[in-house]
């Protein structure tokens, strides 16, 4: 049935300036709580772990296209033969800080903590492997600890201040 021109029913279909106000208002409100529950800082460290996984990835692909060894350079390091350097932000440093604890069931790495790189050079082959290795990164208040198996597995784990406790990434 078609509702006749001036009929109750035809001044109904749409919504108000008012309807719309408020629910922008709680659309706003909504997010607002939302970004204030979210771990503002670390987009650095973010970009860091996609930095460098990205350089992982390109490096067993080109291995493995190549059928050679191809490495990937951490940090400052430098050395003869062809790289794949990881280019990370101003902000973002090499260790992890003193007042993060160390994940869970995890041996004390003596380079590692302190430098950031257990092996600032790392060397991946075109099966898949690579020597196994960890690393620190922090901007100052969050952290990352990066792990690689020798089968070439990265695991990612980042320091939840909140929470005072390493999550999985």
């Amino acid at each position: 049935m078609i509702p006749k021109p001036g009929s109750q029913r035809s001044k109904q279909r749409g919504t108000s300036l008012l309807e719309l106000t408020v629910v922008m208002a709680v659309t706003a409100i909504l997010a607002a709580v939302g970004a204030s529950q979210m771990d503002g800082g670390g987009m650095e460290l973010s970009a860091a772990h996609q930095e460098i996984r990205g350089s992982l990835d390109q490096a067993f692909t080109l291995a493995r296209a190549r059928g050679t060894n191809v490495t990937v350079a951490l940090g400052k390091a430098s050395g003869a033969g062809e790289h794949l350097p990881v280019q990370l932000s101003r902000k973002v440093k090499w260790g992890k800080p003193d007042h993060i604890p160390l994940p869970p069931n995890m041996d004390p790495p003596t380079v590692a903590t302190l430098t950031g790189e257990a092996h600032p050079i790392l060397t991946v082959t075109p099966r898949r492997t690579a020597l196994a290795s960890v690393w620190f990164l922090n901007d100052g208040q969050g952290a990352l600890c990066m792990r690689l198996s020798g089968h070439g597995q990265l695991q990612v784990l980042r320091w939840k201040r909140d929470r005072q406790k390493w999550v999985r990434v």
